[in-house]
């Protein structure tokens, strides 16, 4: 978050000299649009009026959900969970493609696969367990679990800004994982769970009704405990999984150390909907790359009160909408970094 220890008086001037860098470069005032406002946004996340970003890294975090291998509520097996995961590894993804034009970082987390991967040191080992409970019967974990994962997601954080890294976006993957989403959905938001479910994966219109009918299901069955007390880790320990829970995790984290966090679809929004329970401040750190072409993503932006950068129909996960949106605020930077004056380039400014 903002450090506390910079009075408001320091702050407002901070936003003052942004501003008014911003406003002399030649151009009429506000004519760059929200390249203006991701300029003034980063400079105030890093606590400077000359921002830049640095090692840039996209986390991907997987875990499998006890769920998935019911059949109730994703067309895909859980297999194909550790299969991408293996893909990501080898280089063949959509985020591997987008990162590699962008020069961006990528990490993978396996954050609770159920499947034991060969060591392998492009693979973050930080695995839970081999996919969590199926929560149409019990928790999805226990409370422990979901610190531990709470904290492994933060603790991942502090590693890459240790190496330099100022900006994060993150990814996930898990098959069964859109379930979770729209469960946490629903228990922060209060918007009923029907109408937070949408077809994950690529589910028919019976698969669909079967999964919202298993969902609401699932809702009831944890609503008196989350209703009791609605905290991230007792939704987590409810209807969580390992890589949503990280994924909270390194939102505090990457928000504590001033880092920009781009928010990738529904499955990352959701992640951040448990990270902003615990500290809202999280927001003020968050760039919302896209809107998702899942259904309940764009009323989550709305409880957010966000405006996503790009609206391109993507539903694929990965933090490849992050991928996407990264280019738009290198331009943000470089436009405030390289742009001239109006002093410096000689030019006359309109009365």
């Amino acid at each position: 978050m903002t450090d506390p220890n910079i009075s408001f008086a320091s702050r407002t001037s901070l936003r003052e000299t942004l501003q008014g860098r911003i406003d002399s470069k030649t151009k009429p005032i506000g004519a760059l649009g929200r390249l203006e406002e991701l300029a003034l946004q980063i400079g105030m996340i890093q606590g400077t009026a000359h921002p830049r970003l640095t090692h840039p890294h996209i986390i991907v975090f997987a875990g499998d959900h006890g769920i998935a291998a019911t059949g109730l509520v994703n067309p895909y097996p859980q297999a194909v969970t550790a299969q991408m995961v293996l893909n990501f590894i080898h280089g063949g993804a959509a985020i591997n493609v987008l990162c590699r034009q962008h020069s961006i970082a990528l990490k993978v987390v396996d954050a609770g696969v159920n499947f034991e991967f060969a060591t392998d040191d492009s693979l973050i080992h930080e695995k839970i367990a081999y996919g969590t409970h199926n929560y149409l019967e019990t928790d999805a974990m226990s409370r422990e679990e979901a610190i531990r994962a709470m904290d492994a997601g933060r603790q991942i954080i502090k590693d890459l800004h240790r190496e330099g890294c100022n900006c994060i976006g993150l990814g996930e993957m898990g098959i069964g994982n859109t379930s979770s989403a729209a469960l946490i959905m629903s228990f922060v938001t209060g918007i009923p769970v029907e109408e937070c479910c949408g077809r994950g994966t690529g589910v028919s219109d019976t698969q669909l009704e079967t999964k919202i009918a298993t969902l609401v299901k699932v809702y009831a069955k944890h609503a008196p405990a989350i209703t009791a007390s609605p905290d991230a880790i007792t939704i987590l320990q409810h209807v969580g999984g390992f890589e949503i829970a990280m994924m909270a995790g390194a939102c505090l984290q990457a928000a504590a150390l001033n880092m920009v966090i781009l928010v990738d679809g529904f499955i990352t929004t959701a992640a951040l909907l448990l990270a902003v329970i615990e500290d809202e401040k999280v927001k003020d750190h968050c760039v919302y790359s896209h809107t998702s072409g899942e259904k309940g993503h764009q009323r989550m932006l709305g409880y957010l009160n966000a405006r996503p950068l790009l609206d391109l129909g993507m539903r694929l996960g990965e933090g490849t909408g992050a991928a996407m949106a990264y280019p738009v605020l290198q331009s943000a930077l470089a436009f405030l970094r390289e742009m001239a004056s109006f002093e410096s380039a000689g030019v006359s400014k309109s009365e």
